[in-house]
């Protein structure tokens, strides 16, 4: 007997829940365990509704990389630090505890980001260095103005890719063994490094 709810789901809920397993099966069996058979099976329905959804199996996987790769930007958007905050090293190591905390919270996402399985298609990694170029850039305007360490840097834009880089390894970290690298073992770490840069930065 078929579900009654997957039977009344809109074109827009049923689109959706094709996302949501085209996602679950990638986090959990990589892109190579990725086929229309595959989603149609999990989300119990017949495979030419998922064709009249996405055309085909790169337009499914395509439109699950937009909304994922979208989806990590406005998380990183909306912690990412102020500039006008009053006390710059503190903005950043919240910034930093914002985006472990999103990564915590959505790892299959993070996974595709940060660390993306064999077989990832090139689209997948254009949507990264993008977003990584987009982050970077915010971060430059920052520490341009004092943030992080609080000092302005001489170099802006390569201040902004080593903490970049160190907030990525981070989320790699929590994402490899939350248990031993916690949340709160990362972000006190980072405090700890911004400490020892502001102490010695010149007055």
């Amino acid at each position: 007997m078929k579900d009654d709810t997957r039977a009344r789901m809109t074109a827009e809920q049923r689109r959706e829940q094709l996302l949501d397993v085209t996602k679950e099966i990638v986090g959990e069996d990589g892109f190579h365990g990725l086929s229309v058979e595959a989603v149609a099976k999990r989300a119990g329905i017949s495979r030419p509704v998922v064709y009249g959804h996405f055309g085909d199996l790169q337009g499914l996987l395509e439109a699950m990389l937009e909304r994922e790769g979208a989806g990590a930007l406005r998380q990183l958007a909306g912690v990412l630090p102020d500039e006008s905050a009053e006390d710059p090293p503190a903005a950043l190591r919240s910034a930093l505890r914002g985006y472990l905390e999103a990564v915590r919270a959505d790892p299959v996402t993070w996974r595709l980001v940060l660390m993306p399985p064999e077989g990832a298609p090139p689209m997948l990694r254009d949507r990264i260095n993008d977003g990584r170029d987009a982050v970077v850039a915010a971060l430059s305007a920052y520490v341009a103005g004092g943030g992080g360490p609080g000092v302005p840097s001489p170099d802006p834009e390569l201040t902004a890719r080593l903490i970049s880089a160190i907030a990525d390894e981070s989320a790699r970290l929590l994402l490899t063994d939350s248990q031993r690298w916690s949340v709160e073992r990362l972000t006190e770490h980072a405090d700890w490094m911004l400490r020892q840069v502001s102490d010695t930065a010149p007055q």
